[in-house]
């Protein structure tokens, strides 16, 4: 009887989170995603910062909320010939708000990268909430997380010892390459 109890308090908790799913996604649909963007507007708006919020919506309970610092051209190119350049454009970096299959929200940062230069990094997993977790002094946070992360990515310095992760997203050799194409 005692393996019958133990699968009954097994079932009994698998049917909460089954019902704790809906009711996240619910509090998404209603309160939450609206929240998270006038929130971030205002944000925006008082720090200064130069970004826009996108909502994403076309996987319905996939939705995601980017802070994107956008994109523009990197100032590196290649000379194609003598009056044409091919540009190589630079991804700013974004904070992600994305909802979950299980209606929690995961809350990430995209790295900034230059297309054709490397591969990008991975993104950084900040955490994973439900939604009554997502506090407003935690907007604040993330904000400043990202505007940390991508100062250190465009300061990056090889010659600072105590870098936790000093790859910044270029696997590429340049320097290895023109010697390679020199021989």
């Amino acid at each position: 009887m005692q393996d019958l109890n133990n699968l009954k308090r097994k079932v009994i908790q698998y049917k909460e989170v089954l019902n704790n799913t809906e009711m996240y996604r619910k509090e998404w649909k209603e309160k939450l995603k609206a929240h998270i963007i006038s929130t971030m507007e205002n944000l925006i708006k008082e720090s200064g910062l130069d970004a826009t919020v996108e909502l994403k919506e076309t996987v319905e309970h996939l939705e995601a909320i980017v802070i994107s610092l956008g994109q523009r051209k990197s100032g590196i190119y290649e000379k194609v010939n003598d009056d044409l350049q091919r540009h190589l454009i630079k991804h700013n970096g974004a904070l992600i708000y994305q909802q979950l299959f299980n209606g929690k929200v995961v809350v990430l940062i995209n790295y900034p990268m230059i297309e054709g230069y490397g591969e990008p990094r991975p993104p950084r997993n900040i955490a994973i909430y439900r939604p009554e977790e997502l506090e407003p002094p935690f907007f604040i946070r993330h904000l400043e997380e990202l505007v940390k992360e991508v100062t250190n990515w465009e300061d990056y310095d090889d010659d600072e010892p105590s870098q936790s992760n000093p790859r910044i997203g270029f696997n590429m050799n340049l320097l290895d390459a023109s010697m390679q194409d020199g021989q």
